[in-house]
């Protein structure tokens, strides 16, 4: 039987493989169905995101609560990827220190969804919430085994 600790833990590794699911989805909706190249930063947020899909995935089922061990380092690097992609398009780095330099910019206007939602963004917001989410089930499952050991 699962107790109250595993299932809330259980829930936000799934919470984070959901997020993770959408942005795979996504990310291969925009470069396959709409046509958007997408940049050399792009790429290495994808070579982060997609194996998150997999591997908490994989934590789910059954519930391994090493998992979080796994995913949380994917993730931050994940992360520090979007975060330079967010601050090259926002123009906070100079365009000499910009990978893109074949093909789409890093900072071209088609990385704008329908003209209202930049892309970096989605992939920040998205890399934010799985860390978030991991961190509260590592908190969580530390806790219990701390509880269960005294």
């Amino acid at each position: 039987m699962i107790d109250q600790t595993e299932s809330t833990g259980w829930w936000l590794i799934f919470i984070s493989w959901l997020i993770s699911m959408l942005s795979t989805l996504g990310s291969l909706f925009f470069s396959e169905i709409m046509s958007l190249v997408p940049c050399e930063l792009c790429w290495y947020q994808r070579i982060f995101m997609f194996p998150l899909a997999i591997i908490l995935l994989f934590g789910l089922h059954p519930l391994d609560t090493r998992v979080v061990r796994y995913a949380l380092p994917i993730a931050g690097i994940g992360l520090l990827f979007t975060i330079y992609h967010c601050l090259l398009f926002y123009g906070f780095i100079p365009e000499s220190l910009q990978p893109c330099r074949e093909g789409i910019s890093c900072a071209d206007d088609s990385m704008v969804l329908f003209g209202v939602m930049p892309i970096p963004l989605l992939s920040l917001t998205a890399f934010i919430a799985i860390i978030i989410l991991l961190l509260k089930a590592h908190r969580l499952f530390k806790h219990d085994i701390e509880y269960r050991n005294n």
